[in-house]
């Protein structure tokens, strides 16, 4: 697939992710999980590691697509995704805005190092 299809997908994905959280279908939400994971995996491995395309989604309208993508562009954009991060877990809009909030922290006390 090319960059820009699979940064279409991974909306896709993660806006699935974010109704199976509204219903409480956690298995549903692991394997969008796994295939967020993929897509990710897939773009890193591109020349010049392609989730620099992922920033084209922090104006997506759905909140879970803006928090994964800006989770998975810490290592590639650090100063745009952890300013995404902020701007959501400002919003109190949960459950995305404290997984934000704890994602912050983790950077901050190095618990949580991106790759």
């Amino acid at each position: 697939m090319a960059t820009p299809d699979l940064v279409a997908l991974f909306a896709r994905v993660a806006v699935g992710q974010d109704e199976a959280l509204l219903g409480s279908r956690r298995a549903r939400f692991k394997r969008l999980f796994d295939v967020m994971r993929e897509i990710s995996n897939e773009l890193k491995g591109r020349e010049g590691d392609q989730r620099v395309a992922l920033l084209s989604l922090f104006e997506y309208p759905n909140m879970q697509v803006r928090l994964q993508a800006a989770k998975l562009t810490l290592a590639v954009a650090p100063t745009e995704a952890r300013q995404q991060l902020e701007a959501i877990a400002a919003t109190k809009w949960f459950p995305q805005a404290g997984d934000a909030g704890m994602c912050l922290s983790f950077l901050d006390d190095g618990t949580f190092k991106p790759e």
